[in-house]
């Protein structure tokens, strides 16, 4: 993008702010503490830890939020918060690549994932970017922070944190909801929930299902490109009776989800996605991907008086996922030629069957644990002493058939392989984590310093891969161990009933995983500063953020085009200097009581750099020199929403832009092969209520039907998903 186009979208986010002012962020924190106000420990913001007051960049997604474009992809749910990257792959967000300030994307593998409080990677210690994420369709509502105050959760302490809240228990005796929907592409989904709360003992139960044939078309086989997702939670809490001494809240939670989606990695030349982007070739037809997740978490709150609780969680997570999908096309890997074979092929310039390679990337993941969070409130301290014991681990035993593909575009397997023998490893670790937090308030002042602590090790066994049943001592067996403290220190001030100013300062951390060769952490300062302006029916917040990396890592994955004998390794990028602004505003105005016209605007500038010369086997980085750009880090980011509301409907648009982003470090203009343009995407809600407990709503995703490029895996192109109508029908009670 040019500096001339940069200045003026700065300008643009500059005159929104100046003009439209700010703040009612008291809705957003009456809307997180709904049906949280027993159990806030899943929470990180509630009645003691409102989002205004915050000493850092904080946003609730609310469930009036949610509802207004019944998203089910996460990355268009988290389009209107600044600071957050989104980078899109199959279309429907079943495999989010999310980043905040500056870290990068893939696989959301930098950032804190959690629901209802508990780390929600499969193995966030030891395989961060994993292909699991919590179905967000199901989820009341989602919590945002980033900066200084995120030192109480971890173990990634650099980007920020993003805690999905689960349907909560209803606090009457009987409510719940049915939405079901239908689109294009054979998208359909049902959602309900039933629940309530009784004099002592409370409970919910939920079901989501939601699938799509798809938007691509298998090159002379047609068939299914689509998805099929199912996803269960139960809830059952007591709470003792209201004359015991201490009140106390035991709540379990049971999960599980399954999903089988036809997705590949084999992208389009160039020339094919211009003429035909929705295609997929022949060879890809076998890919499927098959997963499933089971939860258990138990939650227990003790209030031994107004001013003294004591949180703990168990919990309990299994994963596993195969993703079949063809990695090798006429003796050549997707990355080395594969993808061109591929495309030959389906032009006929090929006239005689082809081997085709299918790779079962075979993995079992496990994560568990036991956290505790003691709170004392006294005079005018606030104070916080976490705990925490996690153990996850990533188990690979994969192997590769083999396919001969007809000329007529069959595909009949010639050789089945043999489990273990592609790659054949588990991938430990076992953390402890300490924090303890202070938030004084002085007058107007607020001073919050914290100090996090992280006591890891790690371990990789390999049996390698003529050894399938693991017998006998691994082939390699390297532990890594280290430690890390972190402190943070930050502050506000209370100008007036309308104005805080902000700043802080903390020390980021990514533990190195067990595929770093040189066992190096991940460490950075972070610095922001800025302001948080409400009144009335405005907020607004704008942020200055700067990132001083002295290490940051880049995980090696199939989702970035890695060779295959580099997935899953870690490398050093040595200094990086991240700086960026984060601007948002909302706005409700008002018709004389008949008509409301919210608005919404979120921007974000990032400039990202490598601070040293260096060689690398990560794809993404290569040879760098010092001053070259972070890969897919967009300069600019704007989300604007409109709408009009009357008492019985409701209509939104919302248009997202993102600028130009690199799929390979580098300065300066970029090359053609390298470029992932930029796009701007327009969605559409209408929304009838047919009475209060019912209504129907019609949502248009991609509402210009633009076509544009989402991402290059192995140097291959995929398009984005086209327009796509979905028209719905809910009923609670």
């Amino acid at each position: 993008m040019s500096q001339s186009n940069t200045l003026r979208l700065s300008v643009l986010a500059s005159a929104l702010l100046m003009t439209m002012g700010a703040s009612a962020a008291e809705k957003a924190v009456q809307d997180t503490q709904v049906a949280t106000t027993n159990i806030e420990q899943i929470t990180i913001f509630g009645s003691r830890n409102p989002i205004n007051t915050v000493p850092g960049s904080a946003h609730v997604i609310s469930a009036a939020d949610i509802e207004q474009f019944k998203y089910t992809d996460i990355m268009r749910t988290l389009a209107s918060i600044p600071g957050v990257y989104i980078q899109e792959e199959d279309g429907y967000g079943l495999r989010p690549n999310l980043g905040m300030r500056g870290t990068g994307q893939n696989r959301s593998e930098k950032i804190t994932i959690m629901e209802d409080g508990v780390l929600a990677a499969p193995a966030p210690y030891a395989s961060p970017a994993a292909y699991y994420f919590p179905t967000s369709g199901r989820m009341q509502s989602v919590e945002i922070l980033k900066g200084s105050s995120t030192v109480k959760y971890g173990p990634r302490t650099t980007g920020g944190v993003i805690n999905m809240l689960s349907r909560q228990i209803p606090e009457t005796e009987l409510a719940g909801k049915v939405d079901v929907a239908a689109g294009q592409d054979g998208f359909g989904k049902v959602h309900a929930y039933a629940g309530g709360q009784g004099e002592r003992i409370g409970a919910v139960t939920e079901i989501y299902r939601y699938q799509a044939d798809g938007f691509r078309d298998i090159n002379g086989v047609g068939g299914d490109t689509g998805f099929v997702k199912n996803d269960a939670l139960a809830k059952v809490s007591i709470k003792t009776d209201k004359t015991a001494k201490y009140q106390q809240i035991v709540e379990l939670k049971l999960k599980y989800a399954d999903e089988v989606s036809n997705e590949t990695y084999m992208g389009l030349t160039d020339d094919d996605y211009a003429a035909t982007p929705f295609m997929r070739y022949s060879a890809s037809q076998k890919d499927q991907m098959t997963t499933e997740h089971k939860q258990v978490q138990l939650n227990h709150v003790i209030e031994f008086n107004d001013d003294l609780s004591l949180n703990t969680t168990a919990y309990y997570n299994d994963f596993h996922r195969n993703w079949y999908k063809a990695d090798k096309v006429d003796g050549a890997s997707l990355s080395s030629g594969g993808v061109q074979n591929a495309a030959d092929f389906d032009k006929g310039l090929v006239t005689a069957p082809i081997d085709v390679s299918v790779k079962a990337n075979n993995r079992s993941y496990l994560s568990q644990g036991l956290q505790t969070q003691l709170n004392y409130y006294v005079g005018n301290h606030e104070l916080a002493f976490g705990a925490r014991y996690h153990e996850d681990e990533m188990d690979r035993y994969q192997w590769a058939d083999i396919y001969q593909l007809d000329t007529n575009q069959v595909m009949s397997r010639t050789q089945s392989g043999i489990p273990g023998t592609d790659s054949n490893r588990i991938d430990s670790a076992d953390a402890w984590a300490l924090f303890v937090q202070d938030r004084m308030t002085i007058g107007d002042f607020a001073i919050t310093a914290g100090i996090r602590y992280e006591d890891v090790t790690t371990n990789r066994l390999d049996w390698g891969k003529a050894n399938p049943g693991r017998d006998g001592q691994p082939s390699k067996d390297v532990d890594n161990s280290f430690s890390a403290v972190m402190p943070s220190l930050s502050a506000t001030y209370q100008v007036n009933d309308a104005l805080i100013l902000l700043a802080g300062v903390q020390k980021g951390f990514s533990p190195a995983a067990p595929g770093n060769a040189d066992g190096q952490e991940e460490e950075s300062w972070n610095y922001e500063a800025g302001l948080r302006y409400n009144q009335g029916a405005l907020t607004s917040e704008a942020i200055a953020f700067f990132g001083d990396y002295s290490n940051m890592h880049g995980n090696c994955t199939a989702a970035q085009g890695c060779d295959d004998n580099n997935i899953d390794n870690q490398y050093n990028a040595g200094e990086v200097d991240v700086s960026g602004i984060e601007l948002s505003l909302g706005y409700e105005f008002n018709q004389k009581g008949e008509f409301t016209f919210p608005v919404k605007m979120a921007y974000t500038y990032t400039n990202a750099e490598f601070g040293s010369d260096f060689s690398s086997d990560f794809e993404s980085w290569d040879n760098v020199k010092k001053g070259d750009s972070l890969t897919y880090l967009p300069d600019n980011q704007l989300f604007i929403s409109a709408g009009i509301a009357a008492q019985n409907w409701q209509v939104t648009l919302a248009g997202r832009y993102t600028d130009d982003m690199r799929t390979k470090a580098g300065q300066g203009d970029i090359p053609a092969d390298q470029l992932i343009a930029s796009k701007t995407v327009f969605d559409l809600s209408a929304r009838y209520f047919i009475n209060d407990v019912s209504e129907v709503y019609l949502n248009v995703d991609n509402l210009f039907d633009e076509t544009y490029v989402t991402t290059r895996v192995h140097g291959s192109v995929f398009a984005g998903k086209p327009q796509s109508a979905t028209l719905g029908y809910s009923y609670k009670f």
